[in-house]
């Protein structure tokens, strides 16, 4: 983990209120691996400010790319972000996915600009699989194209239907997993906490692999203001233990069936 300048490179305006930043980043774009995360001091607001975390969407050839959405006064600022302006980075930090295993097929769970990180992932598998990915509407479908370009196949359900089909993301990924059920798979999923409970919950049920990424608010990044924990369930000698991980630190990617999710 070091603190990066980097220039800003473009901060591109996408569908529904989703920009794609891009910065130029030599080290940390060679350092960076799939589901990893970069903490940005933003320019634009009071210095007492706290850093933001985003995902790694893309790092390559000196370049690394943030996918994000306008929601806060953060965010505002970020997409006031100019060409040629500086920001502060550190990264990459916490952990990343687990290279997919060869002889299983890769699923991929996405939730909204949970897309982001799973981009990543895919561009880096040297194992093909699909994308599943879910939105409320048409504006949150993100990179699909591009996952396409790269030989993926995808499924897109929307809440309202107004693209693929209508309802959550499980539902897709139900049908697709009825249709394919000798098929050996492994998942990885990012997006918000009641998708991840579902795909935790189905991936128990079908007795397969599957490594999900939190989404949390954090402060320092680094494990220190213990502002992101996380409560966990391991094995111990004499049986389970739960206890409360760091998702900066420990995570943010989790394997199924540890995460003790709240009723």
């Amino acid at each position: 983990m070091r603190l990066h300048e980097t220039p800003v490179i473009s901060n591109l305006p996408l569908s529904g209120g989703y920009y794609m930043l891009s910065l130029g980043a030599p080290e940390l774009s060679t350092e960076a691996k799939p589901g990893q995360f970069v903490h940005l001091r933003i320019p634009n607001i009071e210095a007492s400010s706290l850093r933001r975390p985003f995902s790694i969407c893309d790092a390559e050839a000196g370049v690394i790319k943030i996918l994000y959405k306008v929601v806060g006064r953060g965010t505002e600022a970020m997409a006031r972000i100019a060409v040629n302006e500086t920001v502060n980075v550190m990264g990459p930090l916490g952990n990343s996915f687990p290279c997919p295993v060869d002889d299983k097929m890769p699923l991929l769970v996405a939730g909204g600009y949970g897309v982001a990180p799973l981009y990543f992932f895919a561009k880096n598998s040297t194992t093909k699989g699909a994308l599943f990915v879910g939105g409320r509407s048409e504006q949150d479908i993100l990179l699909v194209e591009d996952f396409t370009k790269i030989g993926w196949e995808t499924y897109v359900s929307t809440d309202d239907g107004t693209l693929g089909d209508k309802g959550f993301v499980t539902q897709i990924l139900d049908k697709w997993q009825g249709a394919h059920p000798a098929t050996k798979i492994e998942i990885f999923a990012c997006g918000p906490d009641p998708m991840l409970a579902a795909v935790d919950t189905r991936a128990q049920n079908w007795g397969v692999e599957a490594w999900l990424s939190l989404d949390r608010h954090m402060g320092c990044g680094v494990g220190a203001c213990l502002g992101c924990v996380q409560k966990i369930r391991r094995k111990t000698n004499s049986g389970t233990e739960e206890y409360m991980a760091r998702v900066c630190r420990d995570g943010p990617i989790f394997r199924a069936n540890t995460i003790v999710w709240e009723e």
